[in-house]
């Protein structure tokens, strides 16, 4: 009955895929109806990742509403357009950095046509940043202190003597580092520009645009750069705070607020401070770009992760008795099973909620976890995620392109290097700080 049900989760999931957006989670839910007919029991709701979600957004587009990621985008695009020779390795700094702060990779949007533009007016292949910019933003879940993924799994840790701090310390220097490292990569891949057939034949044709869209510097208001204050003083309280209630400082030794409580309400506070200091009106706040996309995140990593936690809590002995040996013997094997799942799962959050715990009760150690935990940010394998789907319509010079054979885009070289290069590095930092 086993090999059944799994069946009927991977057609659910195959379903949401189909369906693409929201659907996966729609899909998802359907699937635990249909398990709950063949007499499984569901399992549980991931409602801290739902709430953590759902707190960090309402701060992202309180501060959206405000201007203030007009604000990121506008320091971004300084930076990119005073360097664009090394637009290759800025743009992943520049997406890794703005995830890492906001804990969605939503904030990378804004940032990519200006990576596409200033690469092909300096005559630099745009795939080759646009990949390795995309895929960084992805990966920067892994290492944001208020993404829901980090937060859960840091909570499932803390069972095995790991702690919130010591995770961070692992996933930022190794997450960061290997972005890098992917950028080395992507910077050879695909012909130079000048010598693409598909961008000289786009561009005889008029189908190309190399004039620059600058129209002067945007006047940025100041409750632009209040908000931006506001949301950054939070956030400083949110990783103090989870510093002093940890183990490994203790400086609170009996906390009123949980970690997952004092994120959810730091965040709401910056909501609150964000509308009454900086002239934003609430209910804006719900028509915003990351609003709107975030509560569909939730969505997804509700109907998601709850089948998958459903599948997995009924059938742990028999996935104890065929994964437990292999895990122990080879626990680089969770990266590979990360990876596959991230695929199809479409969430960083939904894909850690789901198999996580599973692996660590099955035995494998928290330095391999910590380590496999960048295979969950895998979404870029399959070329139907927003990010991606945004990079390839900003592109005009057909460089960023998806193929005949699904699997033939510039994402996923550069992306699987990524994941291959902080697996190994979170093993190395993991063997030293654990």
């Amino acid at each position: 009955m086993w090999i059944l049900e799994l069946l009927i989760v991977l057609f659910f999931i195959w379903l949401g895929a189909r369906l693409g957006s929201i659907g996966i989670g729609f899909a998802g839910g359907f699937g635990v109806l249909v398990l709950g007919l063949f007499g499984v029991k569901p399992g549980a709701i991931p409602v801290d990742v739902i709430l953590i979600i759902m707190g960090v957004i309402a701060a992202i587009a309180a501060m959206q509403v405000a201007g203030g990621l007009d604000y990121l985008v506008e320091i971004a695009t300084k930076i990119l357009k005073k360097n664009p020779k090394y637009i290759t390795f800025l743009a992943p700094v520049v997406t890794y950095t703005m995830t890492m702060f906001a804990g969605t990779g939503h904030t990378a949007f804004s940032t990519l046509p200006v990576i596409a533009e200033v690469a092909k007016l300096n005559g630099i292949r745009p795939s080759r940043p646009l990949s390795i910019a995309t895929v960084a933003s992805q990966i920067a879940i892994t290492a944001s202190p208020i993404s829901a993924a980090v937060v859960f799994f840091s909570k499932e840790l803390e069972k095995f003597g790991v702690d919130y701090v010591k995770l961070l310390l692992v996933a930022i220097p190794s997450s960061f580092i290997a972005c890098l490292l992917g950028a080395v990569v992507a910077n050879f891949l695909g012909k130079d520009l000048k010598d693409d057939p598909v961008f000289q034949e786009r561009l005889a044709k008029g189908q190309v645009n190399m004039q620059t869209s600058d129209k002067g510097e945007k006047v940025i208001p100041p409750e632009a750069k209040r908000s931006v204050l506001i949301f950054g003083i939070c956030l400083f309280c949110v990783v103090f705070y989870a510093l002093a209630i940890s183990p490994t400082f203790a400086l609170i030794k009996e906390p009123v607020l949980k970690r997952d409580d004092a994120i959810i309400s730091f965040m709401l506070g910056a909501a609150t401070l964000i509308c009454m200091f900086c002239r934003v009106d609430a209910k804006n706040v719900l028509n915003a770009a990351t609003f709107k996309s975030g509560m569909s995140a939730c969505i997804c990593v509700l109907g998601v992760a709850w089948l998958g936690t459903t599948f997995v809590s009924a059938h742990i002995k028999e996935i104890n008795v065929l994964a437990a040996n292999l895990l122990t013997s080879y626990p680089w094997m969770l990266a590979v099973v990360l990876f596959f799942a991230a695929m199809l799962l479409y969430s960083q959050a939904a894909t850690t909620k789901a198999l996580m715990p599973a692996a660590l009760a099955l035995g494998v150690s928290p330095t391999a976890a910590i380590a496999a935990f960048a295979a969950v940010s895998a979404l870029f394998v399959l070329p139907t995620y927003p990010s991606l789907i945004a990079a390839v319509e900003f592109d005009d010079t057909g460089s960023t392109r998806v193929g005949k054979y699904v699997f033939d885009h510039p994402f996923l070289i550069p992306g699987t290097c990524t994941i291959a290069f902080a697996v190994a590095l979170g093993f190395l930092f993991g063997g030293l700080i654990l």
